[in-house]
């Protein structure tokens, strides 16, 4: 059943908007509503099925071919389900016939106005928390399995595809794998794979996606014939990730805006000695029903909400930290911590706060 939380935000949305109707046909905002996916194929934004609300129930719309498997193994919620001949008609007509209207929808359907997704999906609810405590485990577990298997000899498409089978055997979609070896991840922060062996270490980064929800992780595995520098770059690059940790709940409490934690960033690279090393990659942001709700940017203005997970992935040339954490009013909790691996404790630049993430894999 569609928890309350989420039902009083649409009936709050709906009279804010003078809407009669919201719907939902992109894959992440289908599953925060059904708790289902709508995805079978991975072209345009809509997925096979709308969800829609109208401030008494909730609809499904698809056609006849989806309905009753969607109902059997995709939705939790109690909805109403309207098909259609899937040789007539297509999601967005359909929905644009039966639509109370005026109504809006978060993907392109007839003349109906477009929803904000963030003004549903931030701050999470205590079901999503629940949903993202066990996503976040089982993410870093499929990645650290494939690092404890990897050799200096696997290539880098070798070990994504490991990843994706091991984030396929826990129910997990993998939309973003990139594995970088020694070469190519000292020359490249989105290192795509490619058939070089990974040689001496090797960086793993994925975003596992369950239920609507997104989940960023990163392990690096360090062979024998690791570089002598990685051990400071990450230590360093973990320093940041506590730094950025800090910042967010501390904006997030004083009501600030992802620009005030930006500048946490630039200043822990700056006091490490690595000055405008931010300017070579994103740094991360919120995440939620998106792989990035927002991506934070010097002044960005984006409210730092709180409960919200965020992934933050600092970097320093050839040596990166990502992991998923929950951030409360109260504290501070890693998602994507299995306990299998070595952990250490980084110091924030600034304040006095230490977070515990997962250390160096060494082979």
């Amino acid at each position: 059943m569609t928890e309350q939380a989420k039902l009083d935000r649409l009936d709050a949305y709906l009279a804010t908007n003078d809407l009669e109707s919201v719907w939902f046909g992109t894959p992440p905002m289908f599953a925060w509503l059904t708790g289902g996916s709508n995805l079978i194929a991975r072209e345009g934004a809509a997925g096979v099925a709308a969800a829609g609300y109208d401030g008494a129930e909730i609809t499904v719309v698809t056609a006849n071919i989806e309905g009753q498997r969607l109902l059997d193994e995709e939705i939790w919620a109690d909805v109403r389900l309207v098909e259609y001949p899937w040789h007539e008609s297509g999601v967005e007509e359909a929905v644009t016939e039966i639509a109370p209207t005026p109504a809006a929808a978060d993907f392109a359907c007839g003349d109906l106005d477009r929803i904000e997704r963030s003004d549903l999906t931030q701050p999470l609810t205590d079901g999503d928390v629940e949903r993202y405590r066990a996503l976040g485990r089982e993410t870093a577990e499929a990645v650290e399995a494939v690092a404890r298997d990897a050799a200096p000899s696997d290539t880098e498409l070798e070990l994504a595809a490991d990843l994706h089978r091991a984030l396929q055997r826990r129910r997990i979609e993998s939309p973003v794998v990139l594995v970088g070896g020694e070469d190519r991840v000292q020359r490249y922060r989105h290192f795509t794979p490619t058939d070089t062996e990974v040689g001496g270490y090797v960086v793993l980064t994925v975003v596992g996606a369950r239920s609507g929800l997104n989940a960023a992780v990163t392990r690096t595995v360090a062979f024998d014939a690791a570089p002598d520098w990685l051990e400071e770059r990450y230590a360093d690059v973990s320093r940041v990730a506590a730094t950025v940790a800090a910042a967010t709940q501390r904006t997030g409490v004083e009501g600030g805006t992802a620009g005030d934690v930006f500048e946490a960033i630039q200043s822990a690279y700056e006091e490490l000695g690595y000055g405008a090393e931010w300017e070579n990659h994103h740094q991360g942001g919120a995440l939620g029903y998106a792989s990035r709700e927002w991506i934070a940017t010097p002044d960005h203005d984006a409210p730092v909400e709180l409960p919200t997970a965020y992934g933050w992935n600092p970097t320093v040339e050839g040596a990166k930290t990502e992991d998923t954490i929950l951030v409360t009013e109260t504290g501070i909790e890693v998602l994507s911590d299995t306990g299998d691996v070595p952990r250490r404790t980084a110091s924030a630049v600034g304040c006095e706060f230490e977070l515990a993430i997962p250390d160096l894999l060494v082979r």
